[in-house]
């Protein structure tokens, strides 16, 4: 039997389902309840990014985890990617697929916050399932991505996702490094961070990411803010 999914409260609008699991999870909402929304009026990315969708064209989700695995990020990243064919995995929480001139479009997000020592963890994760990229904004949707498939799909996909994760957050840390590796989108790309560039070569056994400078010396980084500056032949 499933753990994650219920019990399910759904509503048709939100300012954002992680911010109703935080809430949950602090009055003692037990583990796998699941929130989910239509559409979410102050959704959010990393570093207080919005997240966009139109109602009903994206799969928008929050997960209530009272226990959870060492590399959560990249094991839920991997989930996404088990239900959306071609998707990689640019480090550290976005899903992306390939675009035409070698660069990445984003399919999908992941937020993780929580209370550790209070015992939980919100995974919020947004995919846009059946995003119409002509309706919306000219420059977003030049870094955007869709599964392309109908609303009335965003259900099915729900239901992969959560059988998805089920497998991924049961693994072991070097299984989910090992099926990381094989979908790392910015392995061989030039990356750049405050302070530095240099070019991504795989993760530490902690999920940081490797760099080689230009010295050929190999420097790691944790959650810092990672930018793709080309890609190498």
């Amino acid at each position: 039997m499933r753990a994650l999914g219920l019990p399910h409260l759904h509503r048709r609008q939100l300012t954002s389902t992680n911010d109703l699991g935080k809430q949950l999870a602090a009055t003692g909402a037990p583990h796998g309840t699941l929130l989910s929304a239509e559409q979410q009026t102050a959704g959010r990315g990393r570093r207080g990014r919005t997240w966009f969708s139109e109602p009903g064209s994206s799969l928008l989700i929050s997960l209530i985890l009272r226990s959870w695995p060492q590399l959560l990020p990249l094991a839920s990243a991997l989930a996404v990617c088990d239900v959306a064919e071609g998707a990689r995995v640019k480090w550290p929480n976005d899903v992306v697929v390939p675009a035409a001139g070698g660069g990445l479009r984003k399919l999908a997000g992941i937020l993780i916050e929580g209370r550790p020592r209070e015992g939980w963890m919100v995974l919020g994760i947004g995919v846009n399932v059946a995003l119409d990229l002509s309706e919306i904004d000219a420059e977003l949707a030049m870094s955007a991505a869709t599964m392309g498939l109908a609303r009335r799909d965003v259900s099915r996909v729900l239901g992969e996702l959560l059988d998805a994760l089920e497998v991924r957050l049961a693994q072991t840390a070097d299984e989910t490094l090992g099926a990381w590796r094989e979908r790392d989108a910015l392995l061989g790309r030039s990356v750049s961070w405050q302070g530095g560039s240099g070019i991504a070569s795989g993760l530490t056994p902690e999920g940081k990411l490797l760099v080689r400078l230009v010295d050929g010396s190999v420097t790691e980084l944790a959650a810092s803010e990672v930018h793709l500056t080309g890609v190498l032949p």
